[in-house]
């Protein structure tokens, strides 16, 4: 899979907003913009504000201050801006204020759209009715709703008044919900009675009212009406969210915030220990996702882009705070992939003339299971750009998304990154050639490397992704714990960031990414990440999915075990077992080959389609397996047999 099966033509290369701007600054090529974008920081993150029309109330005096060290190292000192400013503001005297901000398709088929002047008077309606609450610069919200267009109100509200925003994962329960709200000290949630979800109705109230037991900061719970249900009610603190808007003015000033004051803390998984508040700044956020979207993802205003995510994980703001910038449009989807029928997205592709299509490879190779038939029903002229995040392909499902969804004529823009950057560390432009499931090249201004274990860079084999230097959405540590995000990011080696990735950069200077070091299985001295063998298990024909976890081996240090989904037309056996073992072998040598292969129904996942493996490998070592409230389907879970060992 070294070949290159795309090369950028026509408006690609033209029409790019990254070919503007290499224009513009004399830049002749890729591997040039890469270099000047590293090799002079502080020049590429000044030259990009002006040219993605960053505003400020009051300009920046300095680029980057890194005195104190490069893990607390400032950005755009002196500036004050809001993001509000940005994705609101700037555009109320234009005539993009009438035009489609967003379009919000609910799990029933029900569409809304906003505009840019309809938002803008939710948002200070919302502001101002937090502002009633006594919230104010600092203040710590929750938000804990579905995909519903309250959020976009709601995260904006808490930025225009300089409170910083808390998006939680909707599908979370009780305890991962307080977690977070108590490490954060909220001073107010803002959730919904309920949601809907393949045409059931999901209560989120309970969970929230759980939730708020045990976080004493909490003074208020405002509450979106959206599924229409009966919920317990707390009548000195819940306020319903239509009554508390209701006749506020449509007009509110925006905070004038400094651009390392803090917009949000999104919360990475506390699998082991709480979890982790990763902080993120005004100009920070507006720096790293206005680039990713302007550069990687060419946004213009007539773009409708849409990626498959909830608003807990960073896609969620991501998407809205890039999008907006721009004057674009962006679609929130609360439904799922395949309801009520297989093709629910194509067909929202094609009925909302979606031109940026964003999914993980997990969502991708579920819906192969359907077959391309589903595809073919509908008109997908309306793409011409399609991305991925989440987690490294494989080829065969890298190569459906290119061949069947994209017709072979887009590229596949997937980016790598993470909560603690709010964007990617790796990423392809709209002008680079690709291979299959590469991510082309490190992201332009993040000055990466692979490291082997002796801190020493390699190319040609299997290494650490790192940071050798900073970036202006890096995490301002973590919230209220710096001794842990220096043990967690910067105390492998000095004055670089440790990703915890497996990278590699081919002969051709392409970068591959191979699951997260953490993952490591190491058999009889070898290193592997389960990615890399999932994707091996994944070219058997039978095979539809598939998930790998290291177990403890009292020879081989660790003993790869496989879970397989297999294809309709096949039935488990002995045979099969020993086929799908030796295509394993066939790609990464005996070393490699599987101990075991368990055949099983389905794969335990999150909502936004990650495979949870660390579930997996706790029902299979019969050890407990804590809190399954961000799994999609813990009932798969039941499928996993315990080992007898």
């Amino acid at each position: 899979m070294s070949e290159i099966v795309w090369k950028p033509y026509g408006d690609y290369l033209e029409k790019a907003n990254v070919t503007r701007f290499m224009r513009k600054h004399g830049i002749p090529d890729y591997q040039e913009l890469l270099r000047r974008s590293c090799d002079e920081l502080e020049w590429f993150w000044d030259a990009i504000m002006e040219d993605l029309d960053i505003r400020w109330y009051r300009p920046y005096e300095k680029v980057l201050d890194s005195s104190r060290g490069i893990q607390w190292a400032q950005w755009y000192l002196g500036g004050r801006t809001n993001v509000v400013l940005n994705c609101l503001d700037k555009h109320m005297d234009t005539p993009v204020k009438n035009k489609l901000a967003f379009i919000w398709e609910g799990d029933d088929g029900a569409v809304r759209r906003y505009t840019y002047g309809d938002v803008n008077r939710e948002v200070c309606r919302m502001a101002c009715a937090l502002r009633n609450l006594k919230v104010g610069k600092g203040d710590t919200v929750g938000i804990y709703m579905p995909m519903s267009p309250q959020i976009v109100f709601a995260l904006l509200a808490c930025l225009k008044i300089g409170a910083i925003a808390i998006p939680i994962f909707s599908g979370f329960g009780p305890k991962p919900v307080a977690a977070r709200l108590r490490d954060a000290d909220a001073k107010v949630l803002i959730t919904a009675d309920g949601s809907f979800r393949r045409g059931k109705v999901f209560p989120i109230k309970e969970n929230a009212d759980e939730a708020v037991e045990q976080v004493p900061s909490i003074n208020h719970v405002v509450v979106y009406r959206r599924a229409g249900i009966e919920i317990p009610w707390h009548a000195t603190r819940d306020i319903w969210m239509d009554q508390l808007v209701w006749c506020l003015p449509e007009d509110c000033p925006t905070e004038e915030m400094d651009s390392e004051d803090y917009a949000m803390i999104i919360y990475t998984s506390g699998t082991t220990g709480r979890p982790k508040g990763s902080v993120h700044t005004h100009a920070g956020c507006l720096a790293q996702m206005c680039k990713e979207l302007g550069y990687y993802f060419d946004v213009k205003q007539d773009d409708i882009f849409f990626w498959l995510t909830d608003i807990g994980w960073m896609m969620g703001p991501w998407m809205i705070i890039g999008v907006m910038n721009f004057g674009g449009t962006f679609v929130i989807f609360e439904g799922v992939p395949d309801y009520p029928e297989p093709d629910r997205l194509w067909d929202l592709v094609e009925r909302h003339a979606i031109t940026t299509f964003g999914i993980s490879p997990t969502a991708i190779r579920m819906l192969m299971r359907f077959g391309e038939g589903w595809i073919n029903k509908h008109d997908l002229s309306s793409l011409r750009l399609l991305g991925s995040t989440g987690e490294p392909w494989d080829p065969e499902s890298w190569m459906w998304y290119f061949e069947k969804v994209g017709r072979g004529r887009l590229p596949i823009i997937n980016i790598s990154g993470g909560t603690e950057i709010v964007g990617c560390f790796l990423s392809p432009l709209p002008i680079t050639d690709l291979k299959p499931i590469t991510l082309r090249g490190p992201g332009l201004g993040m000055c990466i490397d692979v490291f082997d274990d002796d801190g020493k860079p390699v190319r040609g084999e299997k290494g650490h992704l790192v940071a050798l230097k900073p970036a202006p959405s890096m995490t301002r540590g973590f919230w209220k714990d710096p001794d842990r995000y220096l043990e967690t990011y910067w105390s492998r080696w000095p004055d670089v960031w440790y990703h915890g990735d497996w990278a590699s950069v081919d002969e051709d200077g392409f970068w591959f990414l191979h699951g997260r070091s953490d993952d490591t299985i190491k058999v009889s001295g070898r290193r592997t990440g389960p990615a890399e063998i999932e994707a091996a298990l994944i070219e058997h024909e039978a095979v539809s999915e598939a998930a790998v976890i290291g177990v403890p081996h009292e020879i081989k240090g660790e003993a790869v075990v496989c879970f397989v989904v297999l294809r309709d037309e096949f039935q488990p056996s002995s045979e099969l077992a020993e086929s799908i073992k030796d295509k394993v072998a066939e790609y990464l040598g005996k070393v490699g080959r599987p101990d075991e292969v368990h055949f099983v129904g389905s794969l335990p996942k999150t909502r936004s389609a990650k495979i949870v493996r660390r579930l997996i490998k706790a029902k299979y070592l019969g050890e407990d397996l804590g809190d399954l409230s961000s799994v999609e389907n813990p009932q798969a879970l039941d499928d996993i047999p315990t080992s007898e060992k």
